[in-house]
């Protein structure tokens, strides 16, 4: 009964918090660790600090990303590649939307790319929800792919923390093909959905007026005629060799420096938590020095603040989920150990509800993992079904989702009256449960 009013507390605080965004989630999770600790008795957890630590290197160094311009390097091109391919654009729409995630770690950046996929979509008459629907699920969908996402450094950092040294590289070869083929899957299917514009009767009424045709049709403004300073592509370069380098020493762990643990043991090379952070630093500094960046703008992009509210978010509700879960460890290693051992998919749906739950993969993992990894869960088990850590499109109501909903201008991306028949729930659940079933093939192939 005492476990029952415990996760009691531990819900109401999620759906509290959850309300009032990241930074409130991690405030109201104070609330529960207080309850739990003086109310309920409950040895206080640890906060995930090497976690915070690892997210704290790769948002600085997303921010100077950003700052430097080297983002908009990488939007121009992929506007530059969707507009040379027009009419597949509900195919490459959400492809280049994922990879854009995978080389930045943030699926914000979705959001310059919105008005050109729409812009792409009216001209060629294809259907707008088609390409921009999938293309918003992809780019969150690409978050367990990139290897400077706080998802995966997340997961990396409690592997490690559990004795599991699995490397960077080793998670991404599970997480790409799994997301990758996954994003593949729903835009296939988003190919034919919906009527075409021309047999659409509400938007052909729509447009009579010709001011809403005006609406509809006019141009977005583009990137492709800008041009950029040498700095934004030195940025660009200087991350993305930033990121080879990450690969290449998590691969072979041999070049890594190797220091013995204790006094008379055998030296053992530095833990890639500790690489991923010295290099995220490294290559903040290399564009701060080289690309005529202002340290103190940094702090006011966009992906630094997204990423800090994201760190403060794992912060609040990590140290308070490992306080209720580790005081009934014993009864979970039971109950969920058996349950996932049976059924191994169960973790997957734990996963999945848990990131709607909290509308959030870094928060998510930073729940389910520890838990599962505490119980005794296959780590594999836990790679494969990495794909099922985004959730949170189940209901419309993610800033990516609303953001796409407002760039259609077509009317043709929406909230269904059900609700729950909203235009990102088909290729939503396409995308993560052929996610989950390439990942645990994949897994169970390499790992």
């Amino acid at each position: 009964m005492e476990m029952l009013f415990g996760f009691i507390v531990l819900l109401v605080c999620l759906i509290i918090g959850v309300r009032h965004g990241g930074l409130g989630l991690a405030v109201i999770s104070g609330i529960g660790l207080v309850i739990f600790t003086f109310v309920f008795g409950y040895k206080p957890g640890k906060p995930p600090i090497d976690v915070m630590l690892i997210i704290m290197a790769v948002v600085t160094c997303a921010g100077f990303l950003q700052t430097s311009g080297g983002l908009t390097v990488m939007l121009k091109y992929a506007e530059k590649f969707l507009r040379s391919n027009p009419k597949r654009i509900t195919i490459y729409a959400p492809l280049t939307t994922w990879f854009l995630t995978v080389l930045c770690g943030t699926g914000h950046v979705v959001y310059t790319m919105f008005p050109i996929i729409y812009d792409i979509a009216i001209k060629q008459n294809i259907r707008p929800e088609r390409p921009m629907a999938v293309a918003s699920v992809a780019s969150q969908m690409g978050i367990c792919a990139s290897p400077v996402s706080v998802a995966v450094v997340s997961i990396v950092a409690f592997l490690a923390a559990a004795g599991h040294e699995y490397s960077v590289l080793q998670i991404l070869m599970v997480s790409i093909p799994a997301t990758g083929l996954g994003v593949f899957f729903a835009a296939l299917w988003s190919y034919r959905r919906g009527k075409e514009l021309s047999d659409d009767k509400e938007f052909q009424e729509f447009i009579k007026d010709p001011a809403n045709r005006e609406y509809v049709y006019g141009d977005s403004e583009s990137l492709l005629d800008k041009e950029l300073p040498t700095e934004y592509y030195r940025a660009t370069m200087i991350f993305l060799v930033g990121i080879l380098v990450i690969a290449v020493l998590g691969n072979f762990p041999g070049l890594l420096p190797a220091f013995p643990p204790k006094p008379d043991a055998a030296p053992k090379p530095i833990s890639m938590v500790l690489v991923i952070q010295m290099v995220m630093l490294l290559i903040g500094a290399l564009i701060l020095l080289t690309c005529k960046v202002k340290a103190k703008d940094v702090g006011n992009s966009q992906v630094f603040r997204s990423g800090v509210v994201a760190l403060v978010s794992v912060y609040g509700v990590a140290w308070m989920a490992d306080t209720f879960f580790g005081a009934h460890m014993a009864f979970l290693k039971e109950f969920l150990g058996n349950a996932v051992k049976t059924y191994p998919w169960a973790y997957a749906v734990l996963a999945f509800l848990t990131s709607k739950l909290v509308n959030s993969q870094g928060a998510a993992i930073a729940i389910v993992v520890p838990m599962a990894l505490n119980v005794g869960m296959d780590p594999v088990l836990i790679l494969s079904f990495i794909s099922a850590c985004y959730g949170y499109f189940f209901l419309p109501t993610y800033p990516s989702d609303l953001a796409c909903i407002g760039f259609d201008r077509s009317g043709t991306t929406k909230i269904g009256k059900y609700i729950l028949n909203h235009s990102f729930m088909i290729p939503g659940l396409i995308g993560v449960i052929s996610g989950c079933c390439v990942g645990y093939v994949v897994a169970h192939a390499i790992l």
